[in-house]
């Protein structure tokens, strides 16, 4: 059957000019989206509407069993797809003018196309937009992990490795341009790739059982997570210019969890002595990366039937965030009685 492409371009361009000519900005086709070689992506992909009664041209059929959707991309959708946040990007990146309301239609619509290429070079930008589409993979990955159809499961480890795909393609500054053959050509053809990432995805494709799908999403969003770091951005700021007196104003607000929990080490208390460990080291975390200091590791400590370990853990690190607010040239208010304390007001 021969592909009627050019039937159907000049269909749509002259509806356009003859019931939509201040209605319709743009009409835009796409390469490598059909399907042995029925053009349905070639002959027009979507339109740009101008104005509201532009998006009336919006059109869906079938002709010779080949379905045609003719729907609209607003300039915002345009705009969003640019900020890597539209999950087709192909359609901004690999698309092809095939009528213009205007030059300053096409020249605007080039814009947004720039940006997105701009943007797609900003490492610090696609490494924030990676992070969002792990973050989006890892929750549908604890989803699948109570889920026992093996229909759903199949289809949200397909989604989990649609998005790690993501995640690597936009490390890669570059976005997925063609589908039409599946997606590991396209990953083939990647310079960089997470260790084990391919053959990760070749095994969800053959696999058949189910406790195995789960295991293989589980080393994908794994070797993802450990690729992903990798590209984390360098911050600007050193830990000469970081301003260690709000490191003291922390310790003065959060000293007393540490007086909280020598008191249940002490009195061997391992359910309360966990849960105030537990918090103590979200706090950890956060400093620990906004102040430039070793990783905290105060819940590796932890043995309920040993809580003098943790003790002795959470007590080097108060002593090291002491010392690192000491070596800045800042102080802690600290007072022996009230009546120093008076005596410094």
């Amino acid at each position: 059957m021969k592909p009627i492409t050019n039937q159907l371009t000049n269909w749509a361009i002259s509806k356009i000019k003859e019931e939509y000519p201040e209605d319709v900005a743009l009409l835009i086709a796409l390469e490598g989206h059909d399907v042995d070689g029925d053009g349905h992506g070639k002959c027009f992909d979507y339109f740009v509407p101008a104005t509201d009664r532009g998006n009336e041209l919006s059109r869906t059929f079938i002709i010779n069993g080949i379905g045609y959707d003719l729907y609209p991309r607003s300039w915002e959708r345009t705009e969003r797809t640019a900020a890597l946040e539209d999950e087709v990007i192909s359609c901004l990146g690999s698309a092809k003018i095939l009528y213009s309301r205007s030059e300053a239609d096409t020249a605007r619509f080039e814009a947004i196309r720039q940006q997105l290429f701009a943007n797609l070079a900003d490492k610090t930008f696609v490494y924030q937009k990676a992070l969002e589409k792990l973050d989006t993979a890892m929750d549908l990955y604890r989803t699948l992990m109570f889920e026992s159809r093996a229909y759903q499961v199949r289809m949200a480890v397909g989604y989990i490795a649609h998005y790690l795909s993501e995640v690597v393609t936009f490390l890669n500054g570059t976005y997925t341009k063609d589908r039409s053959d599946g997606m590991l050509p396209h990953l083939r053809g990647l310079t960089k790739l997470p260790d084990s990432f391919l053959a990760y995805y070749e095994a969800i494709l053959r696999t058949q059982s189910e406790s195995d799908l789960k295991n293989l999403a589980y080393l994908l969003i794994s070797t993802t997570r450990g690729f992903i770091q990798a590209y984390k951005p360098e911050k600007a700021d050193t830990a000469d210019s970081l301003d260690f007196a709000n490191l003291a104003d922390w310790y003065q607000e959060i000293s007393l969890w540490w007086r909280c929990l020598y008191y249940f080490c002490r009195i061997g208390n391992a359910d309360a002595a966990f849960i105030e460990a537990c918090q103590l080291q979200s706090e950890l975390n956060i400093i620990s990366q906004e102040f430039k200091l070793p990783e905290m590791d105060l819940l590796g400590a932890y043995d309920a039937s040993n809580l003098a370990a943790l003790n002795t853990r959470a007590a080097e690190w108060e002593q090291a965030i002491i010392t690192a607010v000491e070596a800045h040239g800042c102080s802690i208010n600290r007072y022996d009685s009230f009546e120093t304390f008076l005596a410094a007001e």
